[in-house]
C-alpha cells in the first residue's frame, strides 16, 4: 500500500477492484511501516469494476426474512468411497481433494449447527434450515431473503479429471445428501449445488448472502474478468453484498467470526464493519493473532448497513 498511502489522507474506506490473482489476497493482511495490518486503518470492501458503483444505486426489496443452511446432513459414502477416503491425506475435519466429485467425502460440521443457533438468536426471524432441511431443493426455493447464510463445504475443482470448460461447474457447495453414491445421479445432483446453478437462485432484493464455508471465494481467475466461481455466481444471482472465504479455517473460528459479525450487524454497523471489528477483535486475542485465523473472510459489493445507511 505504500505508493499510495500518501495519496489517500484521511480516507478510511478503501474500494479494492483487484485484477488477477491480487483477486485471491485479502488486502487487509498488508502491513505498513508501523508493522500495523491493513485492517488496523481501513475498512475495505471489494468490487469486481467501478460498474459496480452503479449496480447498488438500482432499488431492491427483499421478499422474506433471513434464510439460514447449515449442518447438512451430508451421508455416509458408499464402503468403497470410505476407503478411498481413508487412504486420502486430506486433514481431519476436511474434505478429499475435489477432483471430479466421483470420490467426495464431505465432514460433519457440527460447529455451524451452533453457528445457526446463535444466528437465530440474534435474527429471531430467521428460517433455519438444518440436517435433513438442508436441502439443495430448499435453497432452490428461497425468495430473496433479507439475508441468505449458508454454513457448509464450499469447493472448487482445480484440476478435473474430466474436462469441465465451463469453471462454475467446477466450484459449488455440499448440502444434504452430498457424500451418497455419485453413480446414483438424482441423488447426487440433490447433494451439490454448482456456482452455476447457484446463479439461477432469486436473491434480486438479498441484501447479504455469506458463505460460511471454505475456499468460497476462489475460482478460476480471468484477468480483467475477475474470479470464476461461487463468488460470481451468487452477484449473478442478484445478492447486493456477499462474505466469502480464501482459505480453510476451522468451523469453530468461523462460528466466532460470524457470532461476532451478525452481533455487528444487528447493532447498525455496516455490512463490512461488522467484518471489520470480528477480525479486529480476534486479532486482539492472543491465540488468534495470524491472519490465517481472522482474514479468511473478506466482504464484496455493497459495504451499508441492512437498513441501507452508508
Amino acid at each position: 500500500m505504500h505508493p499510495i498511502r500518501a495519496l489517500l489522507g484521511d480516507v478510511t474506506r478503501l474500494l479494492i477492484s483487484p485484477d488477477g490473482d491480487l483477486n485471491l489476497i485479502p488486502f487487509e493482511v498488508l502491513r505498513d511501516e508501523q508493522d500495523r495490518y491493513a485492517v488496523e486503518r481501513y475498512s475495505i470492501t471489494y468490487v469486481t469494476s467501478g460498474r459496480d458503483l452503479l449496480r447498488m444505486q438500482v432499488p431492491r426489496m427483499s421478499k422474506s426474512e433471513p434464510v439460514v443452511v447449515a449442518d447438512p446432513l451430508f451421508g455416509e459414502p458408499p464402503i468403497a468411497d470410505a476407503a478411498h477416503r481413508a487412504s486420502s491425506s486430506a486433514p481431519a475435519g476436511s474434505i478429499t481433494p475435489v477432483e471430479d466429485l466421483s470420490h467426495p467425502y464431505f465432514a460433519p460440521l457440527a460447529g455451524t449447527a451452533q453457528e445457526a443457533r446463535a444466528i437465530k438468536t440474534l435474527f429471531p426471524e430467521a428460517t433455519v434450515l438444518t440436517r435433513e432441511r438442508a436441502t439443495k431443493s430448499a435453497l432452490a426455493r428461497v425468495e430473496a431473503p433479507r439475508i441468505l447464510h449458508v454454513a457448509t463445504h464450499g469447493f472448487f475443482q482445480q484440476d478435473a479429471k474430466r474436462a469441465i470448460g465451463n469453471p462454475l461447474l467446477r466450484a459449488g457447495l455440499a448440502l444434504t445428501g452430498a457424500n451418497l453414491n455419485p453413480e446414483d445421479s438424482a441423488r447426487n445432483e440433490a447433494g451439490i449445488l454448482t456456482a452455476l446453478e447457484a446463479s439461477t437462485l432469486n436473491l434480486w432484493g438479498t441484501k447479504l448472502v455469506t458463505l460460511s464455508a471454505c475456499d468460497t471465494g476462489v475460482g478460476e481467475v480471468r484477468n480483467r474478468e475477475g474470479v470464476y466461481g461461487l463468488r460470481r455466481a451468487f452477484f449473478l444471482a442478484g445478492a447486493e453484498t456477499l462474505v466469502m472465504s480464501l482459505w480453510p479455517v476451522s468451523d469453530y473460528v468461523t462460528r466466532e467470526t460470524m457470532t461476532a459479525y451478525y452481533g455487528g450487524l444487528k447493532k447498525g454497523l455496516g455490512r463490512g464493519e461488522a467484518l471489520r471489528q470480528a477480525q479486529l477483535t480476534m486479532l486482539a486475542r492472543g491465540n488468534r493473532q495470524h491472519p490465517f485465523y481472522w482474514a479468511s473472510f473478506i466482504q464484496a459489493g455493497e459495504w451499508a448497513n441492512l437498513d441501507g445507511r452508508r
